[in-house]
């Protein structure tokens, strides 16, 4: 083995990554302030799942100012952007168009004031992506393929992926080589966060009603109390993750809403209990679903109640990261970021439908970047205030750190697979 020609390669690419990273940086703070200007209007007019018309529209104009061959309407409302560069991979990036149906009490001076916020950062996702597809354009003397940029409708309801699939996504543009997507995270703002294999929870939602006989409150025996049987349920369906389930495993059941009755003194025919199941591993999800339809069935069967209707409904599938492109990418985020801001970090316990472009066979990552200041974040994990997590009403992304970091390292891992190999010396 040679070892001087082994070195010079290594050295080669370390420093065509070093060059990489400053023409993306560069790149991405020249454009910072179209980009902010992108970002607070993004934030300030989220739209709900499948109503994204006026956010596609945004990106799609954007796009094809850039140069991509834009279509729209692709899943409903969703975008699809095509840029060619030769012959070369593939490379899907993904961001999600949708905000979510709650207000926003950030107070921030471009909060939201529609009834819907961007709580889960989808808007800091959308900016960094175009910001990714000016840059990339900006360098494609240094990579040869094809984009494939798609923004994704109804990410928070896991419907949107699964819509522009069926709509011919993958058959009409072309199966992907690769595929890549990020999500800001409550982490310091300029760390980001990985892992090899699942790095998202399988979700499916509980929708049980339970029957009885309605009748007076101050005469139970005359009825047949629906409300006990669900109180029973939720209680005992606990068992299920404490006794049956291996505690090595992760697996939560939660129940967050429970429906039945007008007034105290009457009992109710029915009562409906809904709630949501998380968990890793394809094992682990079929014993919990096995496991509340029978507490379920046991909790009505023991008051001689009919039986109930349970509906125990499929929705994000883990999603899987590629541990070949994981491993790809991550010397060249360390490279870029340092090794002390980027790291390995355990699967959330949050869905994602962004698993249904991995399941279709595509070498895929998902990864996280931070948002907030970085003495916030340390505050917090030493017992001061908490950050406020995706989903919070207060979620409020610091913007242009939290996009410069996102967009600079989308580049950086997209280059990394449709570059040229450094010449051999």
């Amino acid at each position: 083995m040679k070892l001087l020609p082994i070195v010079a390669l290594l050295a080669a690419a370390a420093a065509q990554v070093q060059a990489q990273t400053q023409d993306a940086g560069t790149l991405i703070n020249g454009m910072y302030p179209q980009l902010d200007a992108i970002y607070k209007d993004l934030h300030a007019h989220p739209e709900i799942a499948f109503h994204e018309e006026r956010t596609a529209a945004k990106l799609a104009a954007e796009m094809r100012k850039i140069g991509f061959e834009v279509t729209e309407k692709v899943g409903k409302t969703g975008v699809v952007a095509i840029y060619k560069n030769g012959p070369g991979p593939m490379v899907l990036v993904r961001t999600e168009l949708d905000g979510l149906p709650m207000d926003e009490k950030s107070g921030l001076p471009y909060a939201s004031t529609n009834g819907a916020a961007h709580s889960c950062g989808h808007d800091v996702h959308m900016t960094a992506w175009l910001a990714t597809a000016r840059t990339l354009v900006a360098l494609k003397s240094q990579w040869k393929g094809t984009l494939m940029f798609i923004g994704q409708p109804a990410e928070e309801t896991v419907a949107g992926a699964k819509a522009m699939l069926d709509d011919g996504l993958f058959k009409r543009f072309g199966k992907p080589d690769y595929a890549f997507a990020l999500h800001s995270w409550p982490l310091a703002y300029g760390t980001i966060g990985y892992n090899s294999g699942a790095v998202s929870s399988n979700s499916d939602a509980i929708e049980i009603t339970f029957k009885g006989r309605g009748g007076h409150g101050s005469a139970p025996d005359k009825a047949l109390d629906p409300i006990t049987i669900a109180a029973r349920f939720v209680v005992d369906v606990q068992t299920v993750i404490s006794r049956e389930k291996d505690p090595k495993e992760f697996g939560v059941v939660t129940i967050g809403a429970i429906n039945g009755g007008t007034v105290g003194n009457i009992i109710p025919d029915t009562v409906k209990v809904r709630g949501t199941i998380r968990s890793y591993s394809p094992a682990v999800r079929e014993k919990i679903l096995a496991g509340v339809r029978r507490v379920a069935n046991a909790s009505s069967a023991m008051a001689d109640a009919p039986a109930p209707d349970v509906q125990l409904i499929p929705g994000g599938i883990a999603i899987e990261n590629d541990d070949a492109l994981v491993t790809r990418t991550e010397g060249v985020l360390k490279k870029a970021f340092g090794d002390a801001n980027v790291s390995r970090m355990p699967a959330m316990t949050a869905s994602e439908d962004f698993s249904q472009y991995v399941n279709q066979g595509v070498p895929s990552m998902f990864f996280f970047t931070g948002v907030y200041d970085p003495k916030v974040v340390a505050e917090a994990e030493h017992g001061g205030k908490p950050v406020a997590f995706n989903h919070s009403p207060y979620y409020a992304p610091v913007p242009e750190p939290s996009i410069k970091t996102a967009a600079q390292a989308m580049t950086l891992a997209v280059l990394n697979v449709m570059s040229a190999p450094a010449a051999k010396p």
